[in-house]
């Protein structure tokens, strides 16, 4: 069966070469959506071919946390979704003799943006940057740990049913830019199509159509604002009752996936009919319609149907430290797993809608090239940067400018989640760097992607980074 990319076929079957002959694998893996599925994947296909393994998780992998992995003794370390940028110090633990790593990753490779010949690798780095594939918008993580289960099939055995989960990964780390998957990533929805588990169909861009009612759906629509209706309780009731449809059930309110094709259709054109009145911008009505990906195997009506609402369920397991749960849950755990994860899934809308409530109320303070807030302790760090990816737009908040947010660690440390959009990216904004020099030049670390990073840096220095980010933003859009 040909590789899914075959860019990377050559060192993925070189990585699953080694892991073949390893007597001791630990799988460590980062415990967001992108994460958990990469986890996943990379589980699911180390026990289709029968090599022993444990899972641990990190939030943040840094020498501390590279130090107790090698502490558990194993020949060889698998690491997803993260890893690359922290090659200096896995490069370390290589040279003596603490384990043998591979690397299934997609985001920037310690050194790579310096001039320095002798930057850090490793002979079983699975990456699309090395091979000129960009991990931030073509293969996410779960991509690349599902070209390495595809590398690791035993004979016999087919891969292509966790093509699912990739995709889940992929759209949970932002790549559905310009609607639709693409890239190298599209390699992997054919693969899922054909494998049955997956279907995907030119839809309504909404969040939220297998599971939320009507009104909500359009109330929360965010990414495009619709005057009258997002954001608007009473506006988006009034809307929807102006259709000449029965959009009710036992005088309940139906969702998006309870229309018949029809109904859809006469939502939809009333909603460019409205944003078009309104004066919202063609580009932006564009953007009501979009590619969907639904897992084919799971029910329809659930979370788990859609790619997006999944990948949310995912992130609200990881961010409050039940990383096991939501690997569970991608392994197939229908029942303790999935309760649990519904209900950490409400926990975290309710901390989400406090957080971004917050955020409008206090405001943001605007440099000249970004604007920024600091929450201290009343937003999590954890989900500091969904907060500030939420609020753009709102009262206040420029969605022509990147938005860093700070929130506090521990008493030593605070933790920097840095936003932007892909029309920034386009005209040069790299986040991933931003983080990165300007956490490094007070004493921190970060990185990330160009339209999502982070950093850690310690406390007090908050002023002295904004001021680095800034100019360094300034410097990449000018």
């Amino acid at each position: 069966m040909d590789a899914p990319i075959p860019d990377l076929a050559e060192r993925a079957d070189a990585c699953a070469e080694h892991l073949r002959s390893a007597d001791r694998v630990v799988l460590a893996s980062h415990i967001d959506a992108d994460g958990l599925t990469s986890a996943a994947i990379a589980a699911t296909a180390l026990e289709r071919a029968e090599i022993p393994f444990r899972t641990v998780f990190s939030k943040q992998l840094d020498a501390e946390e590279i130090a107790g992995i090698a502490e558990l003794e194993p020949d060889t370390v698998l690491f997803t979704d993260f890893g690359s940028g922290q090659l200096d110090i896995i490069a370390e633990h290589e040279a003596a003799g603490d384990f043998t790593p591979v690397i299934a990753d997609h985001h920037q490779p310690a050194g790579a943006a310096s001039d320095d010949a002798a930057a850090p690798d490793t002979e079983f780095h699975l990456n699309p940057l090395l091979f000129g594939i960009n991990g931030a918008s073509e293969l996410s993580g779960a991509g690349a740990s599902y070209v390495l289960a595809r590398a690791l099939e035993p004979e016999g055995v087919d891969n292509r049913d966790l093509a699912a989960l990739a995709v889940v990964g992929a759209v949970g780390d932002m790549q559905a830019s310009g609607g639709e998957l693409q890239g190298a990533n599209e390699r992997i929805v054919e693969e899922g199509v054909d494998a049955d588990v997956l279907e995907t169909a030119t839809d309504l861009a909404l969040y939220g159509k297998q599971t939320r009612p009507l009104p909500k759906l359009l109330e929360y629509s965010s990414d495009v604002n619709i005057p009258g209706i997002s954001n608007d309780q009473s506006g988006a009731l009034s809307f929807l009752d102006g259709l000449d449809l029965d959009l009710k059930s036992g005088g309940e309110w139906r969702r998006w996936v309870d229309l018949d094709d029809d109904e859809r259709q006469t939502v939809a054109s009333a909603l460019v009919q409205r944003a078009v009145s309104r004066g919202v911008p063609a580009d932006k009505i564009d953007g009501l319609v979009a590619t969907t990906y639904a897992l084919a195997d799971e029910s329809v009506g659930t979370e788990l149907r859609d790619a997006s609402e999944f990948s949310t369920l995912l992130n609200a397991t990881a961010r409050y430290e039940r990383a096991d749960v939501g690997l569970a849950v991608c392994l197939g755990d229908r029942g303790p797993a999935l309760d649990r994860a519904r209900q950490l899934l409400r926990d975290h809308r309710r901390n989400l809608s406090e957080g971004i409530e917050w955020v409008t109320e206090e405001g943001v303070t605007r440099e000249d090239n970004l604007q920024w807030f600091h929450a201290e302790d009343r937003i999590r760090e954890t989900i500091v940067g969904i907060v500030a990816g939420m609020a753009v737009g709102a009262d206040g908040i420029d969605r022509g400018r990147p938005i860093v947010a700070f929130a506090n660690k521990s008493e030593e440390e605070v933790k920097v989640s840095a936003r932007g959009t892909h029309s920034l990216v386009r005209q040069g904004l790299d986040l991933s760097d931003v983080m990165g020099r300007a956490s490094r030049a007070v004493g921190g670390d970060g990185g990330g992607h160009d339209v999502a990073a982070g950093a850690t840096v310690p406390a007090g220095t908050e002023a002295e980074f904004v001021e680095h980010a800034d100019e360094i933003v300034g410097d990449q859009l000018s």
